[in-house]
């Protein structure tokens, strides 16, 4: 079962987060057979961190709950909050396969939360080249579409939206975020 996991930063967390680092990146690495993606998001300067986005495969909703809330970062009260949500993942790879690499042009998360009578969004859109993540977010059993996620490279927030059917959502959020992990 593949799952997404949002933590937000709580304000003036960032000196808790550099304190905490490497103890999030060894707990990271005791998942790195199960992620997906994962990296920073950004406010936007695109510099200051003000959460974390990981995706997993996972063996049922109880681990992707102990995923996030044993996270290091969670124990120490560096987040506000943790939206996790079961996920499907179109593209069939993780971001180290997009063909993109690591580091060409900017990347966002696009974050559609749902409320439209039907769901959005359910195929990979026509031109996916840009996509390095994209998906549904669905209920723990996953008969119900919430929203849809997806990480995309693209020229700005604006052109990163674009994703994301327009009206379908009751909210859509953008971040500046960026390939997460051991440099």
């Amino acid at each position: 079962m593949e799952f997404f996991c949002y933590h937000r930063d709580r304000p003036g967390s960032l000196p808790l987060r550099h304190e905490l680092l490497e103890k999030h990146w060894s707990y990271m690495d005791q998942y790195a057979t199960e992620m997906i993606a994962r990296g920073p998001i950004f406010a936007e300067d695109g510099e200051t961190p003000t959460g974390s986005v990981h995706i997993l495969d996972l063996p049922d909703p109880a681990a992707a709950r102990a995923f996030a809330f044993d996270e290091p970062n969670y124990q120490a009260g560096a987040y506000r909050d943790v939206l996790l949500r079961r996920w499907r993942n179109l593209l069939g790879r993780t971001m180290w396969e997009f063909p993109g690499g690591p580091t060409t042009g900017n990347r966002y998360l696009v974050l559609g939360l749902g409320s439209a009578p039907a769901a959005a969004d359910l195929d990979t859109p026509p031109d996916s080249d840009d996509l390095i993540a994209y998906g549904p977010l669905l209920s723990d059993d996953g008969s119900a579409w919430l929203g849809t996620a997806a990480l995309v490279r693209a020229p700005d927030g604006e052109t990163a939206r674009g994703v994301l059917t327009r009206g379908r959502y009751a909210e859509v959020e953008v971040h500046a975020w960026e390939f997460g992990g051991r440099r």
